[in-house]
């Protein structure tokens, strides 16, 4: 599977990169009490700390908010999914244990501030491109709604559009069955290499710790 950036897309964003990890013989099952109890308190803890600070403020969601203007989204009516879970948890609205493999997802996008995206290898049709959405293309989101994806940030297949960092589509999200995965971390422009490296590392050393297998790791980033 090869996965590219559309040029027209490093022309709108400046210092545009992202984390590609991809997984194998990994299992996915219900989440063990620690993931389950680490995510719960995490979220526990940033509600405190969100009394006290606008969610906004925070850098990684600033430049991801950014983006999304760039592209030619309202960053007010479409919030990217760090900022939709930080949205939650400030209201206590607290994320429930979903399964191995979203759990960590989310653990880590709340952890470092950014969107994380992961599908199953085996629903992807050939290679993937990430490049802004068209007119007329749509999806079903994990939010079960038909959501429009003109002007949004998009990685397509063979079939078409299936995720973004707004939100993904239910054809490639990963169950139970799945055996093998990408995940796309969305960085913001302004992470050097080296931190983003050390970013990928702990998230999938995390992956496999608790849903075995193997993983390997990469950066796209725009020339």
């Amino acid at each position: 599977m090869e996965i590219t950036l559309d040029p027209h897309l490093c022309a709108a964003i400046s210092g545009f990169k992202l984390g590609i990890i991809e997984y194998d013989n990994i299992i996915i099952e219900e989440s063990p009490q620690m993931l389950k109890g680490r995510l719960q308190l995490f979220q526990e803890s940033l509600f405190f700390d969100l009394e006290e600070k606008n969610i906004n403020e925070f850098e990684e969601i600033k430049e991801w908010r950014s983006i999304f203007k760039l592209l030619g989204k309202d960053p007010n009516r479409y919030r990217h999914s760090a900022e939709a879970l930080f949205r939650r948890v400030k209201k206590q609205n607290y994320l429930p244990s979903m399964n191995s493999g979203a759990d960590i997802n989310n653990f880590f996008s709340l952890k470092f501030r950014i969107p994380i995206g992961i599908y199953d290898k085996s629903k992807i049709k050939g290679n993937v491109v990430l490049r802004k959405g068209r007119r007329g293309e749509v999806y079903v989101g994990l939010n079960g709604r038909e959501n429009q994806l003109e002007d949004l940030l998009i990685s397509a297949d063979k079939q078409g559009p299936f995720g973004s960092p707004f939100v993904d589509s239910r054809r490639t999200a990963i169950t139970q069955t799945t055996r093998n995965a990408l995940q796309i971390v969305y960085l913001p422009p302004s992470l050097n290499e080296e931190a983003a490296r050390d970013l990928l590392s702990s998230l999938a050393s995390m992956f496999t710790q608790i849903n075995g297998g193997d993983s390997s790791i990469s950066i796209i980033s725009c020339p």
